[in-house]
């Protein structure tokens, strides 16, 4: 079997005598879609940091396409092929939608004009190439969630990380935004998603880690961690466990 794309072992992050992530582990195969779902401060956003490169752990190992990454910055790991989005999409206001994402495109592209076609086909696949020039600030909330991923999408990454690219959206937002991640997936894309939205996790995730108070307390596929008495009680609640179950 060929190793992992991304391969992260005993990684913890320690604020102070405060520790978020208690080590945890996380092997992602190629093409796979794995979903971090947990309570609020249980330690999978810091986690996901930490793969990102927008913290460095304080002890354990981050190894994606065989090169160790532990601690390089996250632009470096961009370049390697590591991308993320940002619970609060991180547009640039006063440049229009294809400008925006002519930033991510410059990644692979450094000369103008390809970045603008590589910028406009990306534009049409996530559904915003009607809106291309329009100012970033006149986009509501699903076409920043679009725009961020688009973004992301222009650079080439292998791993798209997707930190609750969907939070904010009506139901029918949400399975217009999981049709494009579907898309995305179908071309290559490995996926590690952050997300509180069940619905999503069910949908598109094949395998599933469970964070509380720092730790790994479940993995498994979408229906089994669901159905995890520990995960009920973490991170659905002991009054939920009728409701939550999946058959």
């Amino acid at each position: 079997m060929s190793p992992p794309l991304l391969d992260a072992r005993n990684v913890a992050k320690h604020f102070g005598g405060f520790r978020a992530v208690a080590g945890a582990d996380l092997e992602v195969r190629e093409r796979e879609i794995v979903g971090l779902i947990g309570p609020n401060g249980a330690g999978k956003s810091t986690f996901f940091n930490c793969i990102a490169g927008d913290l460095m752990p304080t002890h354990g190992r981050i190894v994606f396409a065989g090169t160790d990454v532990t601690t390089l910055p996250a632009e470096t790991r961009a370049r390697l092929g590591i991308g993320r989005t940002f619970q609060v999409p991180a547009t640039f206001e006063d440049m229009t939608v294809l400008e925006n994402v002519m930033v991510g495109a410059f990644l692979r592209h450094p000369h103008r004009h390809r970045a603008r076609q590589r910028a406009t086909e990306v534009l049409e696949m996530t559904g915003l190439a009607d809106q291309s020039s329009q100012r970033a600030r006149g986009l509501g909330t699903p076409g920043r969630k679009r725009l961020e991923i688009a973004r992301v999408l222009a650079a080439g990454p292998r791993l798209m990380l997707l930190d609750e690219a969907l939070a904010g959206l009506t139901p029918g937002e949400i399975q217009r935004a999981i049709g494009l991640v579907r898309a995305i997936h179908a071309q290559g894309v490995t996926l590690v998603i952050v997300e509180h939205i069940m619905e999503v996790i069910l949908s598109l995730a094949e395998r599933v880690l469970v964070f509380n108070e720092g730790h790994v307390i479940a993995s498994g596929t979408p229906q089994a961690v669901v159905n995890d008495p520990a995960v009920i009680e973490a991170y659905l609640g002991r009054g939920r466990q009728k409701k939550s179950a999946v058959p």
